[in-house]
């Protein structure tokens, strides 16, 4: 049996070939014209390198190579109680924060994670229940926001539904097996609101789901 590369033409440990070939059938912009995709690294999430030709403004053309990181899209959920005016999030350690100067690696975030082979509804739903132990009724679409396009292909897909305190089911506190250990935090919404100010909450996804909430969402004013 002759060898191969995984993830080019014998399967990744997800399963996945053919990976050299993202981005060569795109044809969105007459301005970009991909030459070639290198595949960097397929552990878990995708690593590309890409040389394309790019056609700027003046019509000069130059040669550019890019570097993009793909490890799914996403979807998050803000929870709020109107009664209460309070918010559920989580708190998790995040290696990479840590890494990049934050005291503890100990982030305040709304509840979410990656589709896999989900739609954005079924996963948010899914991660909401894992992370806190709350099963969703109806929910609202509020955006979805491209949050690193410099290096990173994901999209979050974002939303907020309300939740009762008395009504959290079994489960929640992350997946053993992911590694998750979370702890559920419920906050005073403005209390939240200050705690962006002081540096507190620095997860960018949690912050534009407050800032909705006050600005359009369920406890803006007027």
């Amino acid at each position: 049996m002759t060898g191969g590369t995984a993830g080019i033409d014998v399967p990744d440990r997800r399963g996945r070939t053919g990976l050299d070939r993202t981005g060569r059938d795109l044809t969105g912009n007459p301005r970009v014209r991909v030459r070639d995709v290198r595949l960097l690294s397929c552990s878990w999430y995708v690593l590309l390198k890409t040389t394309f030709d790019y056609q700027h403004a003046d019509g000069h053309w130059s040669v550019e190579e890019r570097e993009s990181y793909d490890r799914g899209n996403g979807a998050t959920m803000l929870l709020y109680n109107l009664e209460r005016r309070t918010v559920l999030l989580t708190r998790q350690f995040r290696y990479p924060v840590y890494v990049n100067g934050h005291p503890d690696g100990m982030l305040l975030e709304t509840p979410g994670g990656l589709l896999d082979a989900d739609d954005p509804e079924t996963a948010v739903r899914r991660e909401v229940q894992e992370e806190t132990g709350h099963h969703i009724g109806e929910i609202e679409h509020v955006f979805d926001v491209f949050m690193s396009p410099g290096s990173v292909t994901e999209c979050v897909h974002f939303y907020a539904a309300p939740y009762e305190p008395g009504e959290r089911a079994t489960g929640g506190l992350g997946v053993a097996e992911e590694g998750e250990d979370i702890e559920v935090v419920e906050l005073p919404f403005g209390k939240a609101l200050a705690m962006i100010r002081s540096g507190e909450i620095a997860d960018a996804k949690t912050i534009m789901l407050l800032q909705w909430a006050a600005l359009e969402g369920p406890f803006r004013s007027g």
